[in-house]
């Protein structure tokens, strides 16, 4: 019988849904502080978010544009992305999605250790964490965009969380929300539930272990697309359990 020693969290989509709610307009307003003539609607961006990492989006869509823009103005313009976006996180913007704080109480309880492994940059994730959990950090570590050479969907990311926590992948979950996301957790050969966010996915094409709707609570229950049923109402460390016993 498999055990659960650590969880990991993917942060953006996972533990909030961030990426409409705070990451576009801070985009939007960067563009706009900049001079460039570029507005990103939530079509364009769902799309954008197949490239992952906030520089490489911006450095995709200058190259789509046929705009030769220096690495430098690159950096400059994520650079003001982040300050907008570090303003709605304190203003308030984002939200815990249903079931995690629920979740992530239920696991500490039981000496589970938990850990955010993200595209995203420190600073971001140390804010988001800071305000979500109102100063109180759940996580064990982070592992942020400056700590990797490669970023999701590559594996490294999983693979340096995995190495650091010592915990070995059969007694290891993976919360996730994202294709890139997917590829990097399964390509480190890490068991993984993929929680839906607000971003509309098509996950047809991945091996995909388990696919919910939402973590649950008492007033919004999961719906399990794929994987193994479950006895409550919601996600449960029983349930995590079951899941790793049926891989």
């Amino acid at each position: 019988m498999s055990y659960l020693e650590g969880v990991y969290w993917d942060l953006d989509g996972t533990v909030a849904n961030t990426e409409i709610e705070a990451h576009l307009p801070a985009f939007n307003k960067s563009f706009a502080e900049l001079g460039l003539d570029w507005h990103w609607d939530v079509k364009t961006y769902i799309n954008l978010l197949r490239i992952n990492g906030g520089k490489n989006r911006i450095e995709f869509y200058s190259k789509y544009k046929n705009l030769n823009l220096s690495e430098d103005f690159i950096r400059s313009i994520h650079f003001e992305k982040q300050k907008f976006y570090l303003n709605l996180i304190k203003e308030g913007a984002v939200k815990l999605k249903t079931g995690v704080k629920r979740l992530i109480e239920e696991l500490n309880k039981r000496n589970i250790r938990q850990f955010i492994v993200t595209s995203s940059s420190k600073i971001q994730v140390n804010l988001l964490v800071e305000i979500l959990f109102k100063g109180v950090n759940p996580f064990e570590f982070f592992i942020a965009s400056e700590d990797v050479e490669m970023v999701k969907p590559d594996p490294t990311p999983y693979l340096k969380a995995r190495d650091l926590s010592g915990i070995k992948e059969s007694n290891s979950i993976v919360f996730e929300d994202s294709i890139p996301g997917l590829k990097s957790s399964l390509s480190a050969r890490m068991p993984t539930i993929c929680v839906k966010s607000n971003i509309p996915t098509d996950f047809n094409n991945l091996p995909i272990q388990c696919l919910i709707d939402t973590l649950g609570d008492e007033k919004t229950h999961t719906n399990i697309l794929i994987g193994p049923d479950m006895r409550d109402k919601f996600i449960t460390y029983e349930y995590l359990i079951n899941f790793l016993n049926n891989l």
